[in-house]
């Protein structure tokens, strides 16, 4: 009934974020019993159980963050060299988890990625010298279509939560979740001055709203770019009063 429903989301208050997803959980179970005849229509008990306000998790690694992650990487690619290809993905396109776990050498053209199943619908992922290297230093297994292959015969990588927590606890950087990959091309795309339009194209954002999140980096980029502007030319003013003072004009 939707008042136990309601309790347990009551319980469970002081973690929102968790919270909420047990109740899409249960939403869907409760519709796809509706759906095979289980239950009445209409009858999930979840409906019109409000959820929590949930406060949006900013996590971006800083630069010198990236290059603790880089060492690891670098010294974590024998070990597990799929899971380190992965991850460099990430961080060097803005993909998403899924994009990149599933994406097949035929999506790899010269240039770009070409993600037709992609969350998106499709869509095109270009590659900076650094991601081709990436791609370019990874084995093609015969009669395996994964770029991130798995360890079975024919197989793809299917866990990367595993090799991710060791590799962020080597490098100090224990509450990053891999999400937190994505995350970061943007902020260092806005820190390099790219605009919000140009970073919702190249993370695939097909929402203007999606992109907004990252609003208020881009002021913070904007009033970094005032100070070095404002610096510069007060500077240049204080060395002219400096000079007046000195032959008393």
């Amino acid at each position: 009934e939707r008042k136990d429903i309601a309790r347990l989301h009551h319980d469970m208050r002081d973690k929102p974020y968790q919270a909420n997803r047990a109740l899409g959980v249960l939403s869907k179970m409760f519709s796809l019993a509706e759906v095979w005849g289980l239950r009445p229509n209409g009858s999930n008990p979840c409906r019109h159980v409000k959820r929590y306000k949930e406060r949006m998790r900013e996590r971006f690694l800083s630069p010198e963050e990236t290059e603790r992650l880089g060492e690891v990487l670098r010294e974590a690619e024998l070990e597990m060299p799929s899971a380190v290809a992965a991850f460099r993905l990430l961080l060097l396109t803005g993909c998403r988890l899924s994009e990149i776990q599933l994406l097949r050498w035929e999506h790899v053209k010269d240039d770009c990625l070409e993600l037709p199943d992609a969350k998106t619908g499709g869509r095109v992922v270009p590659l900076g010298p650094e991601a081709r290297a990436v791609l370019a230093e990874l084995p093609r297994e015969e009669d395996n279509p994964w770029v991130i292959t798995g360890r079975l015969p024919g197989s793809h990588l299917t866990d990367l939560q595993k090799p991710w927590r060791r590799i962020r606890k080597r490098a100090g950087l224990e509450d990053v979740r891999i999400h937190d990959l994505r995350h970061s091309f943007a902020s260092r795309a806005l820190a390099l001055g790219e605009s919000l339009t140009m970073i919702g194209k190249l993370l695939g954002h097909t929402q203007v709203q999606t992109t907004a999140r990252y609003a208020h980096l881009a002021r913070d980029s904007i009033l970094t770019a005032a100070a070095r502007i404002t610096g510069s030319i007060g500077g240049n003013l204080s060395s002219v009063q400096g000079a007046d003072k000195a032959t008393g004009q």
